[in-house]
């Protein structure tokens, strides 16, 4: 199912159901289509929002983890949600990851999937090849360990995006400071709530970087998915909604003790 997309100022963002918030922010190649599964599913209980990052709009110099925190902290700001349940994948768990430890006033729990901010296997030195239709196919596929997850369409968005150069020299540049941005010498101030979610197949960000997040959180609780690969609400978002709806239930039945 596909969500109405809405439009406010500089936001664009799905917002579905009703509750407390859950929150979701995709990763550098990402869109809001990823997470359909997961609020298909959280609609009922929660009210489900999905923010658009802007990974093409913001100046090359604010092209930036940092600059991604800044808009994703005013966007929460203009929309006032209290008591949230932030959701990252990929280079979107890094943005949460940095706004929980800058401003986690709204937030009542952080999950993580294939989270960025530790470490993350990148497109290859080679990347980006630009017009090497068949690269972009294989580099995108490997984000999955099913290679069929990666739909024509998919593939197809990514290849577009490589071939424009204002584009790739932002994606080279939310690359760097990624990997510019470790966090682990912060991590141990978290103190939330935490679920960590993890393909067991991951290539991108591997399962020991599952276990070290997990190391160094000392509030989370990391659970691994087989036959995963680095985005598993894509991947088999069944298996992913259970563990989220148990850590969720968990939540409420202890903060109704």
């Amino acid at each position: 199912m596909s969500y109405e997309v809405k439009q406010e100022g500089k936001f664009k963002y799905i917002e579905v159901g009703e509750g407390e918030p859950l929150v979701m922010l995709h990763g550098l190649f990402g869109a809001m289509s990823n997470f359909t599964g997961v609020i298909d599913h959280f609609k009922h209980t929660h009210k489900v929002v999905v923010p658009l990052l802007p990974l093409f709009e913001l100046d090359l110099l604010h092209t930036t983890v940092g600059g991604l925190e800044k808009f994703f902290n005013k966007f929460l700001e203009f929309k006032d949600y209290k008591n949230i349940h932030l959701m990252g994948n990929s280079l979107g768990g890094h943005v949460a990851l940095v706004h929980v430890l800058k401003s986690p006033e709204r937030v009542k729990s952080l999950i993580l999937t294939g989270s960025s901010g530790l470490f993350e296997n990148g497109m290859g030195d080679s990347y980006p090849k630009r017009g090497d239709y068949e690269y972009i196919r294989k580099k995108t596929e490997q984000t999955f360990y099913d290679p069929k997850t990666a739909t024509k369409e998919l593939v197809d968005e990514v290849y577009q995006i490589v071939n424009e150069r204002m584009k790739t020299l932002k994606v080279i540049s939310l690359a760097r400071s990624a990997i510019r941005h470790n966090m682990g010498d912060e991590l141990t101030q978290i103190k939330l709530p935490t679920l960590l979610i993890w393909g067991n197949n991951d290539i991108v960000t591997p399962p020991f970087v599952g276990r070290e997040f997990n190391r160094l959180i000392t509030t989370s609780e990391l659970h691994f998915i087989d036959h995963c690969g680095h985005a598993p609400m894509m991947e088999l978002p069944n298996e992913f909604n259970v563990i989220l709806e148990g850590f969720l239930q968990k939540l409420n039945n202890s903060a109704a003790n």
